[in-house]
């Protein structure tokens, strides 16, 4: 089939219906025929839009550090930095609970050793971050990939227990304040300044009814 015919709309039902697939059946629920059932389209789609099943693998990982990209560039720099880090925390979580089947693609399945590698821009993103507030003297002198993979692993640990309903969402967010605010201070942030910062940061947000826990 022509590239002409590929329809944008579908494209994106189909990086859907793989993620909700493989998300919530693992590799061996995503097939061909399964998926085009799921979409409504025909098996020759999947071959229109991304060449074949592997590509459309690929895609779904691809897909998933895009839209979080999206999420981070949207927090512009301040005089802050620390306030800075909290956002894109903020920013984080927020993708995770908009795209969690992506979100569990991205971070929960396993990669095969020779796919390409993707989305590590995000994660430069958060170190960038960090020496941000080590060079306005809020953080200690440190490895800031380090710090930031200890940021990067609060985040994900609690929407790993969020999404497996073990914790609300506002237990999840309760414990990723208290949680950055505590490594904050670790890297070397005053303990008034670090909370000070946070709490403007959680003043600043407002949650969307849409993505709202239930259970609240």
């Amino acid at each position: 089939m022509s590239p002409r015919t590929a329809d944008p709309a579908l494209r994106t039902a189909l990086v859907e219906g793989a993620a909700r697939l493989l998300a919530e059946e693992g590799a061996g629920g995503l097939t061909l025929r399964r998926l085009a059932r799921e979409v409504g389209s025909s098996t020759m789609s999947v071959y229109t839009h991304f060449g074949g099943m592997d590509e459309l693998r690929h895609e779904v990982r691809r897909e998933g550090f895009r839209r979080l990209a999206e999420h981070l560039d949207r927090v512009a720099p301040s005089r802050d930095p620390v306030f800075d880090l909290g956002l894109l925390g903020w920013a984080y979580i927020r993708n995770a609970l908009a795209n969690p089947h992506l979100y569990r693609v991205m971070f929960m399945e396993v990669v095969e050793p020779d796919a390409p590698a993707v989305g590590y821009e995000t994660f430069e993103t958060l170190v960038g971050a960090v020496e941000r507030a080590a060079r306005a003297g809020r953080f200690t002198p440190g490895d800031s990939v380090e710090r930031a993979r200890q940021v990067w692993a609060l985040l994900h640990g609690l929407l790993v227990l969020h999404l497996a309903h073990l914790l609300s969402l506002d237990e999840a967010l309760r414990a990723s304040w208290e949680g950055a605010v505590t490594q904050f201070i670790g890297f070397g942030d005053e303990p008034r300044a670090a909370r000070r910062s946070m709490e403007r940061m959680r003043r600043s947000l407002v949650l969307d009814d849409a993505l709202a826990d239930p259970a609240r």
